[in-house]
């Protein structure tokens, strides 16, 4: 497939403007995740904080904060955001290690958390994604500025990475790893590296992926409930059963939002993983279509930011974070619908957690950020006349 180009680091018409229509559509699909968690998490609300709004307001709350970061992050200087990257790594690091120390939360057997003021909580492993997708992005921009072929490798990318993931797995959070590694991946593929790289990986990645679902009982348990689902009905598949009764009780036009809504109160938690089929029970099939339509509709302007960027870093970074969104958002769908096994990845927007609604409006400004477009490179604009663009080499 050598025919294909990643449009990159070549001399295109520079815009200042931001894409409005992908800022529409991100308002959009935040303003569709306020209103179905305000009406799936009222009867939660009630009975755990005696306050209906318990979960909104508290969503709310974190959404102010991750709009201020969103500005930030479409306002910043490009360049200023590449100088940040070392910072944003360390960062995360850093707190992937306080999940063990006091200051980590453990719920489940599970310690994913640190504890924040006002009762709130951080989950390092959602900045992790966005810092794989800047380290890889920075790290794959200054791979292209490397002339002799001999001297290049993708040996710093691929550690920096099972780093990441593995750190993410000391956390017992299996699906955000794999999850993070389809990311880098998936970065690697457009950055136009040739895949020989991945058969040694493949011989650590696929084992070690194996081992870990079998060392765990649950894991074991979501999987094989997964392909015998009418056996685990009452325990491994209660969920996903309910939210499938929830889905088809939706209909074509759906219940609406007022008291009809009995189902998804046998959903546990349905305002977190599962708040797609309170969406989906509430709207109908018509509104599952809108959904897909504004998530599609988001995708297509995020992914044609990435590929009409002047350049790499820019380019490289804002694939990988319309890919999160877009394919986070496909997976989560998919397990409500019970097309894939439990995997405990929210629905972006949607799903309650100050940590994914955070991350997620910071990678949105990014991508913002990125469809202004930038400065190019000095040696690129020395010939304006030349076309360099990156081939993706499979």
């Amino acid at each position: 497939m050598d025919n294909f180009t990643f449009y990159a680091a070549k001399p295109i018409e520079k815009y200042h403007k931001i894409d409005i229509s992908l800022f529409i559509s991100m308002i959009l699909l935040w303003g569709l995740g306020i209103f179905t968690l305000l009406i799936v998490s009222q009867s939660a609300g009630e009975r755990l904080f005696k306050d209906s709004f318990y979960f909104t307001r508290r969503q709310l709350a974190c959404s102010l904060v991750g709009f201020v970061l969103f500005i930030a992050f479409m306002l910043l200087d490009m360049k200023v955001i590449k100088k940040m990257v070392p910072l944003i790594v360390l960062g995360s690091v850093i707190l992937c290690i306080l999940v063990f120390t006091p200051l980590g939360i453990e719920k489940n057997g599970a310690r994913r958390w640190i504890k924040m003021p006002l009762r709130f909580s951080f989950q390092p492993s959602e900045l992790v994604k966005f810092a794989v997708i800047l380290f890889l992005a920075n790290f794959f921009e200054k791979q292209s500025k490397v002339e002799l072929e001999e001297d290049k490798t993708v040996l710093p990318g691929v550690i920096g990475l099972m780093f990441f993931v593995g750190l993410v797995f000391l956390q017992k959070d299996f699906s955000t790893g794999v999850f993070i590694a389809l990311i880098g991946i998936l970065i690697f593929f457009i950055s136009g590296e040739k895949l020989k790289w991945m058969v040694p990986f493949a011989f650590i990645a696929i084992p070690t992926i194996i081992l870990m679902i079998c060392l765990e009982q649950y894991r074991m348990e979501r999987l094989i409930g997964f392909f015998r689902p009418n056996e685990f009905a009452s325990d491994v598949n209660y969920q996903m059963r309910n939210s499938k009764i929830a889905i088809s009780a939706g209909g074509f036009f759906g219940n609406g939002i007022g008291k009809g809504l009995f189902r998804i109160n046998s959903i546990p938690e349905v305002q977190a993983d599962y708040i797609f089929a309170g969406w989906a029970e509430a709207m109908g099939f018509v509104g599952v279509i809108l959904y897909l339509f504004l998530l599609g509709f988001f995708a297509w302007r995020g992914y044609r930011t990435a590929f009409k960027c002047p350049s790499r870093f820019s380019a490289y970074a804002s694939f990988g974070c319309v890919s999160v969104i877009f394919l986070q958002s496909l997976v989560n769908c998919m397990v409500v619908c019970g097309l894939l096994p439990s995997t405990g990845i929210p629905l972006p927007f949607f799903s309650l957690g100050g940590s994914s609604i955070i991350m997620t409006m910071i990678m949105c400004g990014f991508i913002l950020n990125a469809s202004r477009g930038e400065e190019l490179d000095e040696k690129v604009n020395k010939n304006d006349d030349s076309n360099i663009e990156s081939l993706l080499y499979i």
